[in-house]
């Protein structure tokens, strides 16, 4: 639960839609509002591939990291090249930083926790990361030491099995 503005809100999607909005990185009219909202739903897809991964067995992690990478380098990361290459603005909707763009980097880095070059035949994606990268509150962001939530380990994949009461394995996809 977040508490914002004398809200409580609860379900991360309507919280980072609230904070976007709030803070004019929602578009500037709902055609931009409707773009981001899809871009944001595919690396939101791409990120589903992803959240499990921690709680996998070894043998499975290998599979799913393999299954990673292939969606990601096939289906999703050439979509955003072409969107990139196509619209030649900096960022993917307008001529504005918006959430799809915070949201596009955070699945890039997590794709690269996975294979660190995957964006190799990207140069879209790649000069894409360099400049979102190095916005100064991005940059700050992404320091070690900052807020940014750690890749997760043994502890915290022992903290939600036992908070969630997961006394099963997860099977890749």
């Amino acid at each position: 639960m977040v508490e914002m503005d004398g809200m409580r809100m609860v379900q991360t999607r309507a919280i980072l839609s609230y904070i976007a909005a709030k803070y004019n990185l929602y578009g500037k009219d709902l055609k931009e509002r409707a773009l981001i909202d899809m871009y944001v739903g595919g690396t939101d897809d791409l990120m589903g591939f992803i959240l499990m991964f921690p709680f996998l067995s070894a043998e499975d992690k290998e599979k799913q990291r393999a299954l990673i990478v292939e969606k990601a380098t096939s289906r999703y990361f050439p979509v955003y090249e072409k969107v990139l290459k196509d619209h030649g603005q900096d960022f993917l909707v307008g001529n504005n930083f918006s959430w799809a763009d915070v949201h596009l980097l955070e699945a890039i880095l997590m794709v690269e926790e996975k294979k660190s070059d995957v964006l190799l035949g990207f140069p879209q994606l790649q000069a894409f990361k360099a400049r979102i990268s190095s916005i100064p509150t991005i940059k700050k962001f992404l320091e070690p030491g900052s807020q940014r939530k750690p890749v997760p380990d043994d502890k915290y994949v022992e903290t939600v099995r036992r908070v969630l009461r997961m006394y099963y394995n997860i099977k890749a996809n």
